[in-house]
């Protein structure tokens, strides 16, 4: 399988871990203000990314998803607002973040619809076919095999199961490259020291989607990985971008 630029980014570089550790390492550290941060940094735009990502999949009325990099559930928790599915499991590499995204499952009383469970994108504990849809909302940077993990999703769906990956992208137009690009390298990773106590995440973050295959490169990479009827959607001048293929 093939390696890309994007799969040897590390939030710490001076640490012997590797990438998988790392990003565990990282998301534990700032699982405290997570959704805080994703709320401020974006302004509350990557609320309006996960309902656009969701919508891809209402047509085909998934009952039983798998939401990877889950994080703290939010893709979780909006799913089941949206499709009304009849169970998802989602998995993460972070106890830290799972423990936030347990605590807002028993708020909302949705116990009985999501479960969430340590797990490895690229080596899913789970049997062949067994999902309608699998999500992956801002996930898949942190892949550190972005092949083996995308052939471990079509491993795990159902014959015409379909996958939606939300991502962070660069956006193309000169101006807002070069706003979203301070902003990224000096405003993000401000604040997320000031509040975090962990500017390296975001700075992390800008290294990896500056790394990452965007676009028709990664579009490129879902076919060859075995996925079929593969589109994707750019969203807010480009910063996101939804891609979907179906197995």
């Amino acid at each position: 399988m093939e390696k890309y630029s994007h799969d040897s980014i590390v939030p710490f570089k001076e640490s012997g871990l590797g990438k998988k550790q790392q990003i565990a390492n990282m998301f534990d550290r700032i699982a405290f203000r997570y959704d805080f941060l994703n709320r401020f940094l974006s302004a509350g735009i990557d609320v309006y990314w996960r309902k656009r990502a969701i919508k891809e999949l209402a047509p085909l009325r998934p009952q039983l998803i798998l939401d990877i990099a889950t994080g703290t559930a939010d893709m979780a928790v909006m799913m089941t607002k949206y499709l009304h599915p009849r169970h998802i499991i989602g998995i993460d590499i972070s106890e830290g973040m799972l423990e936030r995204g347990r605590r807002k499952i028993a708020r909302q009383k949705l116990n009985n619809m999501i479960e969430l469970r340590t797990g490895d994108s690229e080596a899913i504990n789970l049997s062949n076919e067994t999902f309608d849809a699998v999500t992956v909302a801002f996930g898949v940077r942190n892949f550190e095999n972005l092949e083996k993990g995308l052939s471990e999703i079509r491993r795990v769906l159902k014959f015409n199961g379909k996958l939606v990956v939300l991502e962070f992208s660069k956006p193309k137009k000169t101006l807002v490259r070069r706003l979203y690009n301070v902003y990224m390298s000096i405003a993000a990773k401000g604040v997320g020291k000031w509040i975090a106590k962990n500017g390296e995440a975001y700075e992390y973050l800008h290294e990896s989607v500056n790394a990452f295959p965007e676009g028709e490169n990664f579009a490129d990479i879902l076919e060859r990985t075995g996925y079929k009827n593969i589109y994707f959607k750019k969203l807010s001048l480009g910063i996101c971008t939804i891609y979907c293929g179906s197995k």
